[in-house]
């Protein structure tokens, strides 16, 4: 599967299912809210960003180089630097327009 932590060098391995789609793992999560991924997944030392999803969790391994590994699939004209100042525009939006429906701003 490649080096630990190489997550989205190649997408593709994620895109087909292993053994007839049989690569599931069920986990169980403590009562610290910590849960242990087998082994088999390979993710020891990786970042993933956790999405909840209603009654679910969804986990999205993070790259080690983003940008790197999103170059051949994630075109953009605009510099990180740009992308990263419209990124903080738009939370700043999102979390005025979330203060106005709490009434807290």
């Amino acid at each position: 599967m490649g080096q630990r932590g190489d997550w989205g060098q190649n997408l593709s391995q994620w895109a087909e299912p292993k053994n007839g789609g049989r690569d599931v793992a069920v986990v169980v999560v403590d009562e610290r809210g910590r849960l242990t991924i087998p082994s088999e997944l390979d993710v020891r030392g990786t970042k993933a960003t956790l999405i909840p999803a209603g009654s679910f969790l969804i986990v999205v391994p993070i790259p080690r180089h983003p940008l790197e590994a999103s170059s051949s699939w994630l075109d953009s004209r605009l510099s990180r630097t740009e992308l990263k100042a419209l990124a903080e525009k738009a939370a700043r939006k999102d979390a005025l327009k979330r203060a106005k429906t709490r009434k807290q701003a």
